[in-house]
């Protein structure tokens, strides 16, 4: 079995964080912003429960919030995967450990004690606060094990090549740990689209040679982009997590895998996303491992670049 390392592991949700969310997917019909989200993903979150998105409104209509609460729960106890079955999905995917995505600190803190040596945290940082931020990194790396540090566009607005971030990335330099950055699109209709745009990497890479970075969800739309910051900055690598592996090989994503079967090899590691996708990491890496690429390439992803990146003998 082929051994794989998942730099965006999802910690399967409890019963109240799957309420949760499927009351945000019923509460921001009307929404902007963050809640367009809910358009976008709104039907695959629903679709575990058994019943569909719009059957889901009409229910929420009509039902009591009491009653909805105990309907929606009743639904989430079943979907819920607990922790000896979320191991084994790991086992049976080969995963030998995997990174937690964005939580607050002090969560991520406590999903990693959940399941030592098998997740590992990466410390979110707030650039408005640019000392205090320096001190989670050094916090997350020497109290809690954390393996990475977390700058999203995304969550706070801020482009990544902003100079507020980047006593961060000399911190993550001196703690010789990566640096994940968000660098796709997003869904979000109060903040600019291309907010988390690959380009703006190539400042951060000209600025911090040495800094090991970690270009998050492919890029996409602006997939080219990112193979060619990629192709100038040998410390840029390249997940596609929250895209599924089968969805590579159609149009848009050419370049990636033609570059990444040769020349970017070496600087594309996996990570699943698969709580977002909707569906088991273990289909994830079984889609990655049926991509048209060489075998010893889909070895590099899945696991070397990765042991290589975060310095695993």
């Amino acid at each position: 079995m082929t051994k794989v390392i998942d730099l965006r592991l999802d910690f399967p949700p409890s019963v109240d964080e799957i309420v949760a969310a499927l009351k945000f997917v019923v509460r921001s019909r009307d929404g902007r912003g963050v809640a367009n989200y809910r358009r976008i993903f709104g039907p695959r979150w629903v679709a575990a429960t058994g019943v569909s998105l719009e059957e889901l409104e009409k229910m929420a209509e009509r039902l009591s919030d009491e009653r909805l609460d105990a309907f929606l729960r009743e639904k989430a106890s079943k979907i819920a995967i607990s922790l000896p079955e979320f191991e084994k999905q790991l086992d049976e995917a080969g995963i030998q450990w995997g990174l937690l995505p964005t939580l607050d600190n002090e969560t991520m803190a406590r999903q990693v004690a959940r399941l030592p040596g098998r997740v590992f945290g990466n410390t979110a940082v707030d650039p408005k606060r640019v000392m205090a931020a320096v001190g989670e990194v050094e916090r997350g790396v020497r109290q809690h094990g954390f393996k990475c540090v977390n700058v999203s566009a995304y969550r706070t607005g801020i482009r990544a090549d902003d100079a507020r971030f980047y006593p961060v990335y000399a911190k993550a330099v001196e703690l010789n740990i990566p640096v994940m950055i968000y660098s796709t699109m997003n869904y979000n209709t109060e903040i600019p689209m291309d907010i988390g745009r690959p380009l703006y990497l190539d400042r951060v890479a000209m600025d911090f040679p040495e800094l090991k970075i970690i270009a998050s969800c492919g890029g996409w739309p602006w997939v080219n982009e990112l193979v060619g910051v990629a192709r100038r900055h040998p410390n840029i690598y390249i997940d596609t997590s929250e895209h599924r592996p089968k969805y590579l090989t159609k149009p848009g994503w050419e370049m990636l895998l033609q570059f990444a079967d040769s020349l970017l090899q070496d600087q594309v590691v996996f990570g699943s996303g698969w709580g977002d996708l909707g569906i088991p990491v273990g289909r994830i890496v079984k889609e990655m491992q049926a991509l048209p690429l060489k075998d010893a390439v889909k070895e590099k992803w899945l696991y070397h670049n990765a042991a290589r990146l975060f310095n695993i003998g």
